[in-house]
């Protein structure tokens, strides 16, 4: 593993741990050369998932752009992170289960927003509102009474 602080490759592992649900080892790690300590986290991968986007285009799935896409939602609620990392587990497993490895992206945008109803209703909107492009205040109005009624 490279230093992320000098480039080193003389790392060694202080401290490894389940996390995430035991879905992930996160590992503390110290370098040899810099004497910086940091983390890294350890998933398993079962097959490799590629995202296809509604133009046609086809993209390696990027777990980090989905926690971000959680982080973003989910600024200032109070929201537990174990319940969040769980979320995001699930999604993956299931994009994982997807039979041919070929996901839509408008698949991953329903399974975040079930996700998000699930953890909280403010995040839920939040994300929605960008998902389903809303232009007025009308549209968050019209999807409130639907989606949550109101």
């Amino acid at each position: 593993m490279l230093c992320p602080f000098c480039g080193s490759e003389d790392t060694q592992v202080k401290d490894s741990r389940p996390a995430e649900d035991g879905s992930a080892i996160r590992r503390r790690r110290l370098c040899g050369a810099c004497g910086a300590r940091f983390t890294t986290f350890e998933r398993v991968q079962l097959r490799e998932i590629i995202i296809v986007k509604r133009s046609g285009r086809r993209s390696v799935f990027d777990r980090d752009k989905l926690e971000r896409s959680f982080q973003i939602a989910l600024r200032k609620r109070d929201v537990n992170a174990d319940d969040i990392a769980r979320s995001i587990n699930e999604i993956v497993r299931q994009m994982e289960s997807h039979p041919d490895g070929d996901v839509p992206s408008a698949h991953v945008g329903e399974l975040v927003m079930a996700a998000l109803s699930e953890l909280d209703q403010v995040a839920y909107v939040r994300y929605a509102s960008v998902y389903r492009n809303f232009r007025e205040a009308k549209d968050f109005e019209a999807f409130v009474e639907k989606e949550l009624g109101d």
